[in-house]
């Protein structure tokens, strides 16, 4: 068990360095984020299959610590802010007192 934890780290590592080299613009978190997430994840699904197939099977195990990875993963990724498409009518939350009466133009 104490080499299969040590491959499912590393599958962790992998999917968090794919995720983050291969679509830099999809993570606005920080990258410990982002890193901790897959890495998390990879442990946790790898440990969840190596009990559920009581250790039979440790390709499997370790296949399903990459699918846990790559979707726990996923859900960090904004697409919607990739590249600078950030919809228009996003701003800053309204804050106590930050709202302005409107500018009036004066004549000239």
């Amino acid at each position: 068990m104490l080499v299969e934890s040590f491959v499912f780290a590393l599958v962790g590592l992998v999917a968090a360095a794919a995720a983050l080299l291969g679509l830099p613009g999809y993570y606005r978190a920080s990258r410990p984020l982002v890193v901790g997430t897959a890495l998390a994840a990879a442990l946790l699904g790898g440990v969840v299959a190596h009990f559920c197939l009581d250790g039979r099977h440790p390709v499997a195990a370790v296949a399903f610590s990459a699918l846990a990875a790559g979707v726990v993963t996923s859900l960090l990724a904004r697409p919607d802010l990739a590249a600078g498409l950030a919809p228009a009518h996003r701003h800053h939350p309204h804050r106590a007192g930050a709202h302005r009466a409107p500018r009036r133009h004066r004549p000239a």
